[in-house]
């Protein structure tokens, strides 16, 4: 099977990764979905190096399985992250969001595994080139930062699967076991989830944020901010002040102004469902509640087998 690349590559028994989600995905959340046989991410755009450190502690406390830590590449004080991702023995690395050839040797001289987000066969080749591992080929549906193309995941996943040699893994609307199966259909050799794992119960989000979501419908998310760095955000009255913002015009920065700081803490951590700043994937419309991780991963793997099973046997 296509998915044994990605359980070897990780030394998981099941093929989904919990994305590196900033604001959700801590210890808890990356230890249960490693415990249940996944890969476990924490997130460290959301944390200082010192605490990352401590919930690297915390998630090796917790757990034996396999985990990893997501690092966006853009996001200050990179040299004492990389020192902390090296003295605290991190084996597995999912980078995103900068060039990938500034940071893969130097993790791999450490003896990291390293996987990277693209959002373009161009920039899987690129990757591919810098020396990773994997990469995450994430579709224009995801959540939180997204890629300019607006390729979606349908599009995308056969493109870089064709485009590189390495093990693919799919991200972008995936949050049931048929989309799984379709991926796999399409060249994936794994899956990452983030915002089905966003809502359960051991996301660090805030609970208004997760009843949010739960209560989202088609149509509520949209990609915004793409001057800056695109991202995919539930409507609030932040989103519609940053709609007005584009439409007349607005620089960069007075959208940088606008944005401020700490606004996706403040939406997602904080529970600020006016003022913050909601990240959440397409998929959010098809979220109805909240469920342990374990819980989550288990039904995804079994939904999977079903449908892998029913077209089997059609």
């Amino acid at each position: 099977m296509s998915f044994d690349r990605v359980r070897n590559l990780l030394g998981i028994e099941i093929p989904i990764v919990q994305g590196g989600m900033v604001w959700c995905s801590g210890w808890r959340l990356a230890s249960a979905v490693s415990n249940a046989g996944g890969l476990g991410l924490l997130g460290a755009g959301s944390m200082h190096p010192q605490t990352l450190a401590e919930h690297i502690r915390k998630c090796r406390a917790a757990t034996t399985k396999p985990f990893g830590v997501n690092v966006p590449l853009l996001y200050p004080e990179m040299a004492a992250i990389m020192e902390i991702l090296a003295e605290e023995g991190v084996k597995i690395v999912f980078t995103s969001a900068g060039n990938p050839a500034t940071w893969t040797p130097h993790l791999k001289s450490k003896g990291m595994t390293v996987v990277h987000v693209v959002s373009s066969s161009r920039f899987a080749q690129k990757a591919e080139q810098a020396g990773v591992d994997a990469v995450v080929a994430e579709g224009f549906e995801a959540g939180g930062h997204n890629g300019r193309e607006e390729t979606t995941t349908l599009c995308l996943v056969p493109l870089v699967a064709d485009a590189v040699r390495v093990p693919v893994i799919a991200a972008g609307g995936i949050a049931s076991g048929r989309a799984i199966l379709a991926m796999e259909a399409l060249g994936a050799s794994g899956v990452q989830i983030g915002s089905r794992f966003a809502v359960s119960q051991e996301s660090s989000a805030h609970d208004n944020f997760k009843m949010r979501v739960i209560e989202s419908r088609e149509g509520d998310t949209h990609l915004t901010l793409k001057q800056l760095t695109p991202v995919r955000l539930l409507r609030n009255d932040f989103f519609q002040q940053v709609q007005e913002a584009e439409a007349r015009g607005a620089s960069k920065d007075e959208l940088m102004q606008l944005l401020g700081r700490g606004r996706a803490k403040r939406g997602i951590f904080e529970g600020d469902l006016s003022e913050g700043e909601l990240e959440i994937g397409q998929v959010a419309a098809a979220i109805r509640d909240v469920r342990p991780a374990a819980e989550i991963l288990k039904n995804l793997w079994e939904e999977y087998r079903e449908a892998r099973q029913k077209i089997a046997s059609d």
